[in-house]
Formats: structure tokens, C-alpha cells, sequence
């Protein structure tokens, strides 16, 4: 059962991908392209990390994934273009169940994509025994610690703690950036007016709250249906404490049984960017900077 985490746009998918999970990037989550100083960083500890491996008597390529470059509907999107944004809601409504309808286009990790990119490294860990496995994972995660304080100067606890940490500045640095914009502030009220006029029930009125209140729902409703599939997990989430990412349980769907899910979902999404078309134009760019900021922090 996949799983998957909603929160910390910037982050998400990097952190999935060293906990075992999935997910993929809504439209409300821009990812921001690298700057220099971000892949810099990021070759660094990857060539910190093989030295720390080497040492340590282990096989590991220092490997950065490479970067998925944007298509010009993409950057659209991501400045808060109507057109593009409206283009991309009518097929996908906020990224959640079209994983389902559309999985391969997605990139929904329970299918195989035509032409995967393969870190070296799973498959090096792969061949091991239990044992070694074992091992091979302890060694790693030792490595991360001793190359974050080289090449960051972070002080980590393990390689989920480089997450985690990630996690929280992203959502600090994001609420610096856009919560006290007044700005911004006046947009997000006048949208959640709007979308009280059309029945839809608001809670936090933040233009960070506003911007993820949409998909939320829709990650909700996705992570119950998971969670009803499982018989070892709670059938509630528990709470997540306060920089901490949450984790989701993404449902098993067809594209049939996902479809109905999908069509409320875009029907949300449309009503969503016609009472935000004028707050996503300034949230959206403020947001990519943002992330961009935290990238270079941390080598992302």
C-alpha cells in the first residue's frame, strides 16, 4: 500500500523517496527548478556520503537524480497563469485522484514508467543479504549525519531527521515569506468569501491555509479510502506534531473506481481557482521562492 506525504511541497518528494514512499506533485505544489547553489550542495553530499561509504567498507555511487525540466505550461502554472492552471484542473482537479485515473501519466509509483531513472544504490542494497542489508542501511544513515555537518553544517539525528528538518523550514520559511504579506492576506480572505458563497466549508483563512485547503480535502478523502484497505493501521490519523510530516495511505484504485473521486475533485478544483484566480498569481511565485531559499539550505 503506497503511501505519501501532502505537506511540504518543496521537500515531499525527496523525503518520499528516502522513507519508501510515493507521491506526486499536485499542481498546488510547485517544485521549484534547482539554482546553482542547490546542486552544488547536492553533489557535495552525495560525494561526501561515497567517501563515508568507502570508508566504511561499503559500495555506494554518489548519484543525483536528475532534474525534470519544466515545459512552459508547467512554468505558466506554477507563476498562477489562469489559463494554465484552469487547462490543467479541468483533466486533473488538485493532483489526487487523477494518480488513480491517469497513473502512468502521474507517475503513480505502483506503475512502472516506461523509462525509469534507477539510483544505483538500491540495487547495490538489493544484492545483500539480510545482514548486510541491514548493515549497508546503518552505514548510510551514519554517513548522511557525518555529510550534512561537513557540507551543511547540520547536525542530524538520522536521515529522516534530515526530512524532517527540511520539513520544518520549509513550512517556517513559507509562512515568513507569505502569511504576513498584506497583500496576500486581503487575497486569501476575498477568496475564502468567495468559496463560502459557493458552499464550501473554510477554516484557516492564512493565504498558506488557502492555498492547501482544496487538495487537503481531497488528500483526506484519498488517505480514508486507504486506511479502510488496511487492517494495520489506525482507521483515523493521528495527530502530527507540529513540523512533522504527515503520512497518508494511498488507496489501491482503478481508474474506474477512482473516476467519481476525480470528477468531484476537478469540479472543486475549477470553483477553487475561480475564487483564487487573483490570489494565485502573487502566492504562487512568493511560494517557488521560498522553496528555492530552503533548497540551497539544505543541497536539495
Amino acid at each position: 500500500m503506497p503511501k505519501r506525504s501532502p505537506l511540504a511541497p518543496v521537500v515531499a518528494m525527496a523525503a518520499l523517496v528516502a522513507l519508501g514512499g510515493c507521491g506526486g506533485t499536485a499542481e498546488n505544489a510547485p517544485q521549484p527548478s534547482q539554482t546553482a547553489a542547490a546542486k552544488d550542495k547536492k553533489h557535495l553530499l552525495e560525494s561526501a556520503k561515497a567517501d563515508c561509504m568507502k570508508l566504511k567498507g561499503f559500495k555506494y555511487v554518489a548519484y543525483v537524480q536528475p532534474e525534470k525540466q519544466d515545459s512552459e505550461d508547467d512554468k505558466a502554472r506554477n507563476a498562477g497563469d489562469y489559463p494554465a492552471m484552469r487547462k490543467y484542473r479541468e483533466k486533473y482537479g488538485f493532483g489526487v485522484f487523477a494518480m488513480h485515473v491517469y497513473p502512468k501519466e502521474m507517475g503513480n509509483p505502483a506503475v512502472k514508467p516506461d523509462n525509469p531513472e534507477i539510483n544505483p544504490n538500491w540495487q547495490i542494497q538489493n544484492s545483500l543479504s539480510k545482514a548486510q542489508s541491514t548493515a549497508y542501511r546503518k552505514a548510510t544513515d551514519g554517513c548522511m549525519i557525518e555529510a550534512a555537518k561537513k557540507v551543511l553544517g547540520k547536525t542530524l539525528k538520522s536521515m529522516d531527521d534530515y526530512f524532517r528538518q527540511q520539513n520544518r523550514a520549509s513550512e517556517r520559511e513559507l509562512a515568513r515569506t507569505v502569511d504576513s504579506d498584506p497583500k496576500l492576506i486581503e487575497l486569501a480572505a476575498a477568496m475564502a468569501d468567495c468559496l463560502k458563497g459557493k458552499g464550501y466549508p473554510i477554516g484557516k483563512t492564512t493565504p498558506m491555509a488557502m492555498a492547501r485547503q482544496g487538495q487537503q480535502v481531497f488528500l483526506a478523502q484519498e488517505d480514508k479510502l486507504g486506511r479502510q484497505q488496511l487492517d494495520d493501521v489506525p482507521d483515523v490519523a493521528p495527530p502530527v506534531k507540529e513540523g512533522e510530516m504527515p503520512m497518508t495511505y494511498s488507496p489501491t484504485l482503478t481508474p474506474a473506481e477512482a473516476r467519481p473521486y476525480l470528477d468531484k475533485e476537478i469540479k472543486a478544483a475549477l470553483d477553487d481557482l475561480e475564487c483564487g484566480k487573483d490570489f494565485y498569481p502573487v502566492y504562487l511565485p512568493k511560494e517557488t521562492v521560498a522553496g528555492q531559499r530552503v533548497a540551497e539550505e539544505y543541497g536539495m
